[in-house]
């Protein structure tokens, strides 16, 4: 059985979101997805998520592509991997070659995870969102 892990804020979740969670999901028998908390977005982003995290939580556990859902309130993607047995880690190809993933890739993968990078969806971020709905307050 191949597990799957993917990480992500999901803030005002948009079909990027489910493109890739459903991408992730047709690769992988299971599908678990972490949901970063406040705080841990914080260590790496400057705009806090609009939605709470229970309710980010909420949305993506109504997903039928994904089995089971939980906070994240750290870096330590290695250690959920070799917990939940997971066999791949699914991320944004936006992430490929960033410093702020470099580190965490060489942690997966000795964790006997393979790292597999799908495709971003240009066209629309939380961060375009957000911009749009503030120009048009």
């Amino acid at each position: 059985m191949i597990v799957g892990y993917t990480v992500g804020t999901f803030d005002l979740f948009h079909i990027g979101h489910l493109k890739m969670l459903n991408r992730a999901r047709k690769l992988c028998d299971r599908l678990i997805a972490g949901v970063t908390s406040e705080d841990y977005m914080a260590s790496y982003k400057t705009n806090p998520p609009i939605i709470p995290l229970h309710d980010r939580i909420e949305i993506i556990k109504s997903l039928r592509c994904v089995d089971d859902v939980f906070p994240v309130y750290d870096l330590d993607h290695a250690e959920i991997c070799k917990k939940y047995g997971c066999s791949v880690y699914f991320i944004g190809d936006d992430w490929k070659g960033t410093e702020h993933f470099a580190l965490q890739e060489k942690q997966i993968l000795s964790a006997g995870c393979e790292v597999k990078y799908l495709p971003y969806t240009k066209r629309i971020s939380s961060t375009k969102l957000r911009k749009q709905i503030k120009s048009s307050e």
